[in-house]
């Protein structure tokens, strides 16, 4: 195998194709950093960081800073021993999404060595998964028209945003429910309700005949005790986001019986912690989801083929690159509608 002789970082812009609107923020752009991996023998491996302040506290002038320092820590290291590699990107924890596209980019490059792809090197468990889509937070008119849209493409789930307004958010499931009967629903607070709020939501919907598949992060991402409240006052599953970063946070979410699914975001946790994480989850008999911040095609193409390593995954929210305007598609893989193919 091959030593890593370089490592270069460029930022890049790209815009929603609407502002994308959820709990406490609202964006017009996202702004990544592409990682790239360079090898003596010439081989390039990829990967991107999507920095969130809101969830990581990381911005991507934050990153860029970093790039001399990467080099330093890394050039020389054989990318066939990337446990090494991970032990030493482990150490950035102000930064998990560079933690997450520096290991990445480093297996990507190993998989164009050994001659597989990154999932075959991740387990292999399956070829195909189904993303989600998501109904961000809009007039109610513009959500049930985007659900509506959602729904008619094929998306057999749709990922629904509230949490700034709970008698809103409850008109607009009904709404929905409405023009998407059939479809199976992901209900995303982002950490915007109070425990009392989120039960009112998920009773009142209940209450209505709508099924809710998960209930994702009602509340802010340290409540611990009011997520195990909403868990065990609500008759939907709930999800831990924000609140499951590190594999240290899943095994204390675990140990407080909080929730009963998490959401691994490579962005938060990189890939050496979503594999502890996977783990952790299914020796817990919880379940898990994937989901991602505001990644490109190259950022997305990480969390897939983590998805096809490991086929750990009830439900895939993948659709970043899809609300982003791109020049062009760079993932290794096949996107058909909402599945998401392995390519031969």
């Amino acid at each position: 195998m091959s030593k890593i002789k370089d490592i270069q970082f460029s930022m890049k812009t790209y815009e929603y194709e609407k502002p994308f609107h959820i709990t406490g923020s609202i964006a017009s752009y996202a702004t990544n950093i592409e990682v790239k991996v360079m090898l003596e023998n010439g081989v390039e491996g990829y990967g991107e960081a999507s920095p969130s302040f809101r969830v990581n506290g990381e911005k991507p002038e934050m990153i860029m800073a970093l790039e001399s320092f990467a080099k330093e820590m890394l050039t020389g290291i054989d990318v066939a021993e990337y446990r090494k590699i991970f032990q030493v990107t482990d150490k950035l924890l102000a930064t998990p999404s560079l933690k997450a596209a520096t290991q990445y980019a480093v297996l990507d490059a190993l998989s164009q060595e050994a001659g597989l792809e990154v999932y075959q090197l991740l387990g292999g468990a399956t070829k195909q998964i189904e993303t989600d889509k998501t109904v961000g937070i809009d007039t109610l008119e513009n959500r049930v028209a985007d659900a509506k849209k959602i729904f008619e493409a094929g998306f057999k789930t749709i990922k629904i945003k509230v949490g700034e307004d709970l008698k809103e958010d409850i008109q607009a499931m009904y709404e929905i429910y409405k023009v998407s009967k059939g479809a199976k629903y992901i209900v995303d607070a982002n950490m915007g309700y109070t425990p009392k709020q989120a039960v009112e939501f998920a009773n009142q919907v209940y209450q209505a005949g709508i099924d809710i598949a998960v209930f994702e992060q009602p509340v802010y991402m340290s409540d611990i005790d009011g997520l195990r409240f909403v868990r065990f006052n609500v008759p939907f599953p709930v999800a831990a986001d924000e609140s499951a970063k590190t594999k240290f946070d899943v095994l204390r979410l675990i140990k407080e019986e909080a929730v009963d699914y998490v959401n691994i975001k490579l962005m938060k946790s990189g890939v050496s912690d979503a594999i502890s994480i996977v783990e952790l989850v299914k020796s817990a008999n919880m379940k898990l989801m994937i989901g991602c911040m505001g990644e490109s095609s190259v950022g997305i193409n990480q969390s897939v083929h983590f998805a096809f390593g490991t086929g750990a995954f009830d439900f895939c929210d993948l659709d970043s690159h899809l609300m982003l305007k791109e020049e062009r598609f760079r993932g290794k893989f096949i996107q058909d509608g909402s599945k998401m193919i392995a390519r031969k």
